[in-house]
């Protein structure tokens, strides 16, 4: 990267700084992700979200730490219903387990060596007493011991303590009023919590970079196709787990993140930019096809000036597109407009065919993929039918055989509306497809 391609890039972050700043994040970092290599980088990644002004709590998990410790005292991990069963021989385990690992993230998270990430980062932390846990109890006849569930967060300790700038770190261990301790389930507890704080976001680490579709990437799930995906058998056992808090977090959050523990900088990838580099969770989908405003003009100039200046545009002054804003239609993706679409209506008083001549149809050139244009063109079809248009047509120097693929024919300019005709520019010799609405 040079120069010029870096400032570039570092100005593209600043609208994610700005929406993150103050914001608070509730972090879930399974005991994996904790014994993988790639900890340390995600410790820098959370000191970075930190210095940019996030509040951040993380939650952590001890799972496979917790069954090195038994295996060593030779004590059998019992699982009952998806659950540890927690007896009064394993619970000292436990705690050592959990509390080794704390003791590593605090220490990480003290780094401040010259030259590193961490340098001059200066972070303070809080752990302590905040959940109230009671038992599982007995089920389907099976004593959980000292497994627990959460009873209480207590809130009000986690945000002045996270408004003091502290890093908050929760262990999976809650308390009793009597003094017990109990062995939580670490994706109980951190939509638990992230409930109880009113947290922005949910972040939740595994292996796999997000959910899968095969090879490709699912960057987008809403609670319905959660639940689908649910009902799939073979699943990963984390990514079920993951799922199913995501589903629950969903109720009271707007959005969670699924990022992998395993690739470096992921953390900042999926935060700092447009497409991420997980899988974003939401209730309603982030990429939205509306009508344009007139404050959508200079995203609209914006894709279409470098089009203009390649001659596959007509040009547009931003005073005629400001003019006609009410003709277009955009693609806006968490704010920024990645597409756009005009439609102009032409009457044949001759025919009483109402025609629409569809224009400036652009997609982003980073965000082609996803079939962007053809769900333009399906939105703007279904507003045509709405107004009961009777022909689309189109007017074409370079993507004519994408048109043709979407349903379009060979017209010739005679066959346009009359008023169309007049414009016609016989210098720029554009090809006219159209298609029966």
């Amino acid at each position: 990267m040079d120069q010029k391609q870096y400032v570039q890039w570092f100005r593209n972050t600043s609208p994610y700084i700005n929406a993150h700043r103050g914001k608070t994040l509730v972090l879930l970092l399974n005991g994996e992700s904790i014994a993988d290599s790639n900890l340390p980088n995600i410790i820098h990644d959370i000191a970075t979200l930190s210095s940019l002004g996030a509040k951040l709590c993380i939650v952590f998990g001890a799972r496979p730490q917790i069954n090195q410790k038994l295996s060593e005292y030779n004590i059998d991990s019992v699982i009952e219903q998806k659950q540890r069963v927690t007896s009064e021989l394993a619970l000292p385990h436990v705690k050592d387990a959990v509390g080794s690992l704390r003791i590593q993230l605090e220490s990480l998270l003290s780094m401040g060596l010259p030259n590193s990430p961490m340098h001059g980062a200066d972070i303070r932390i809080s752990s302590g007493n905040y959940i109230t846990a009671q038992p599982v109890g007995v089920r389907d006849g099976i004593d959980f011991g000292n497994t627990g569930e959460v009873r209480r967060v207590d809130h009000q300790a986690i945000l002045d303590d996270l408004g003091q700038g502290r890093i908050v770190i929760i262990p999976p261990l809650g308390f009793s009023p009597t003094g017990e301790v109990f062995n939580l389930s670490s994706e109980d507890l951190v939509t638990n919590v992230a409930r109880a704080i009113e947290a922005d976001k949910l972040i939740l680490f595994q292996a796999e970079k997000g959910v899968m579709d095969g090879d490709q990437l699912i960057r987008e799930l809403t609670p319905a196709k959660i639940q689908r995906l649910l009902q799939k058998e073979h699943l990963d056992s984390v990514i079920e787990a993951n799922l199913r808090s995501s589903l629950v977090a969903l109720n009271y959050l707007p959005r969670v993140h699924l990022v992998s523990y395993q690739s470096d900088g992921a953390l900042l990838q999926e935060l700092y930019t447009l497409d991420g580099c997980g899988t974003l969770l939401t209730r309603a989908p982030t990429e939205v096809l509306r009508q344009a405003s007139i404050a959508d003009t200079a995203g609209i100039l914006d894709l279409i000036q470098p089009l203009e200046q390649q001659g596959i545009l007509v040009k547009r002054s931003r005073e005629l597109l400001e003019q006609e804003i009410e003709q277009f239609t955009v693609m806006d993706w968490e704010g920024m407009i990645v597409g756009c679409s005009a439609l102009y209506p032409y009457y044949d008083p001759e025919t009483e065919i109402t025609w629409a001549e569809l224009a400036c149809v652009v997609v982003h050139p980073e965000y082609r993929g996803d079939s962007r244009g053809e769900k333009l063109l399906s939105y703007i079809e279904k507003q045509c039918k709405k107004k009961k248009f009777n022909k689309l047509f189109v007017l074409t120097t370079r993507t004519g055989h994408w048109f043709i693929e979407q349903g379009f024919q060979k017209a010739e300019p005679e066959q346009l509306p009359p008023a169309r005709q007049q414009l016609y520019n016989w210098q720029r010799n554009s090809r006219i497809l159209a298609k029966d609405i």
